[in-house]
C-alpha cells in the first residue's frame, strides 16, 4: 500500500513537538555490511546500481511533507554519481559524510582512518561546493576499542559524528556509551550525537531505523520514539538506507540465510511506514537540531 502523494503544509505541524533528526545513510544494496563477505569493493561496478533512483525516490518522500534531512553519503557515491550530490544539495538537505568506501573504522588503522575520512570530505566537498560538518562510521562502528577515531575526526575537520550505537550488537555497538549526544574528548567541543534507543525493562532498546525498524511492526517503533521525545525530553535521532526501499533490487545468493534475513526482511512494507513515520513526528537535518543547541544537549 502506497500513501497518495500529498504535501504536508509546515504550517499544520505542532510546533510544540520535538523536533527530530531524519537521516539517510546513502550506500546501494551491494556495499552493505551483510554482504561484505561475498562481494568485494573490487566487483561493486559490474552490480547494477539502483542509488540514482532510490535517492530520488526519498527526496520526493521528503519533499511531500516539507522535510530536510542528513544524507551520510559514500564517497565512492559521490565519486561515481556526483548528481546525486546535486540534487540532495538542491533540495535544501544537509550532506555529510560516510567515508570512502563503506569500510569498517573498526577495520582500519589510525592513519588508514584518518585518510579515509580526509579523502571522502574532500571529495563530497569538492563535488557538492558545500562544507562537511558531519560522520557517519559505516556499521556504527567507532566503540571502546577505537575510541581514537575520534580525534582523528576532529583531526580532519568534522564538528560531529553519529557513530555510535550504544546496545550490544554481534557486528557493532557500544553498550556503556550515553543515549544522547555527548563530548567523546573532554575540553573538546566535538559532538558524537548515537543512534536513538529507549530503556525497555531496564535495557536499552533500539528504535532509530534500519532492520529493527523493518522488522517489528510501526506502532511499536512510533510509541518507542514518542516515549523518547515525551518522557526523555530528547530529540530523536532516525537512520535508513535508499536501498531500504528498493524492492527490485537483485538477491544476492551467496550470502549466508541470516544475512540475507537481516537486509531483506520487510523491505516491501518500508516505504509506507517511512511515510508515516514522516507525517508522525517533526524532522530536520542533524546540524539543525543539534548544533544550535550550543551545550545544552552536549553533556550526559
Amino acid at each position: 500500500m502506497v500513501l497518495a502523494r500529498k504535501k504536508k503544509p509546515r504550517g499544520l505541524r505542532d510546533k510544540s513537538l520535538i523536533t527530530n533528526a531524519m537521516t539517510v545513510d546513502v550506500e546501494d544494496y551491494f556495499q552493505v555490511g551483510a554482504f561484505e563477505n561475498v562481494i568485494s569493493p573490487d566487483d561493486w561496478d559490474s552490480f547494477p546500481c539502483h542509488i540514482e533512483k532510490n535517492i530520488d525516490r526519498i527526496l520526493m518522500l521528503f519533499d511531500d511533507c516539507n522535510i530536510k534531512a542528513t544524507f551520510f553519503t559514500l564517497g565512492w557515491i559521490a565519486k561515481n554519481y556526483p548528481d546525486v550530490l546535486k540534487k540532495i544539495i538542491k533540495g535544501g538537505h544537509e550532506l555529510a559524510s560516510h567515508g570512502y568506501g563503506h569500510l569498517r573504522a573498526s577495520n582500519q588503522t589510525p592513519d588508514g582512518f584518518l585518510e579515509d575520512i580526509c579523502s571522502s570530505k574532500k571529495i563530497l566537498e569538492d563535488i557538492s561546493g558545500v562544507k562537511i560538518l558531519g560522520y557517519r562510521a559505516p556499521s556504527f562502528s567507532i566503540g571502546e576499542d577505537n575510541l581514537w577515531a575520534f580525534d582523528a575526526l576532529i583531526e580532519a575537520g568534522y564538528i560531529y559524528s553519529s557513530s555510535v550505537y550504544p546496545i550490544k550488537h554481534d557486528h557493532y555497538g557500544m553498550p556503556n556509551a550515553p543515549r544522547f549526544s555527548f563530548n567523546p574528548i573532554e575540553g573538546n567541543d566535538f559532538l558524537e550525537i548515537p543512534v536513538t534507543t529507549v530503556m525497555a525493562f531496564g535495557k536499552k532498546t533500539p528504535c532509530g531505523g534500519g532492520g529493527f525498524f523493518r522488522l517489528l511492526p510501526y506502532v511499536l517503533s512510533r510509541y518507542a520514539m514518542k516515549k523518547v521525545n515525551n518522557r526523555d525530553k530528547r530529540p530523536c535521532v532516525f537512520y535508513f538506507h535508499p536501498w531500504e526501499i528498493d524492492k527490485t533490487q537483485p538477491l544476492i545468493k551467496k550470502a549466508t540465510l541470516k544475512s540475507k534475513f537481516r537486509h531483506y526482511v520487510n523491505i516491501q512494507q518500508m516505504e509506507h511506514k517511512i511515510q508515516r513515520l514522516l507525517i508522525d513526528f517533526n524532522w530536520a537535518p542533524m546540524a539543525d537540531v543539534f548544533l544550535e543547541k550550543g551545550d545544552e544537549e552536549a553533556c550526559e
